[in-house]
């Protein structure tokens, strides 16, 4: 039977956790994910965790943050003005918001802090500093 190589591309079913046990993503409902390997679209340690799986096997894998999202960086906070919110945000810690560059790329942002007149905004992933546990299931090599 064959096995996961580098560069491969499989479909693959998981369910992603945190170290107590929280799930953050399934692909259960779904269909499986599709990827493929060496092309830098999943973290390290998943794509670890998939070479040398066999179709029809599954395993649990515990990935170091590390080999994740990293972890997170100080200087991915950013300090602002509530005045440089659209007035109808009425920010909340944990609250998602999407910055866009004046080149039309997005990125996303997390209120981290309210202050009375201002907002601290976490850029960092929203799982950069955990470990994280994923459950596999390869359902196919292509």
């Amino acid at each position: 039977m064959s096995k996961v190589k580098e560069n491969d591309t499989v479909r693959v079913h998981y369910t992603g956790k945190l170290t107590t046990g929280e799930v953050f993503d399934s692909s259960l409902e779904r269909e499986p994910l599709e990827v493929a390997l060496g092309q830098g679209s999943l973290i390290p340690g998943f794509e670890k965790g998939l070479l040398d799986m066999e179709v029809a096997e599954k395993k649990t894998i515990n990935i170091p943050m590390e080999e994740a999202y990293g972890e997170v960086q100080k200087e991915l906070f950013q300090e602002i003005g509530k005045e440089q919110l659209p007035a109808e945000i009425k920010p909340e810690i944990g609250m998602g918001l999407v910055a866009r560059g004046e080149d039309g790329s997005e990125r996303q942002l997390r209120v981290a802090e309210v202050k009375a007149d201002s907002i601290v905004l976490d850029a960092n992933h929203p799982l950069a500093g955990q470990d994280l546990v994923f459950e596999l299931e390869l359902v196919e090599i292509k």
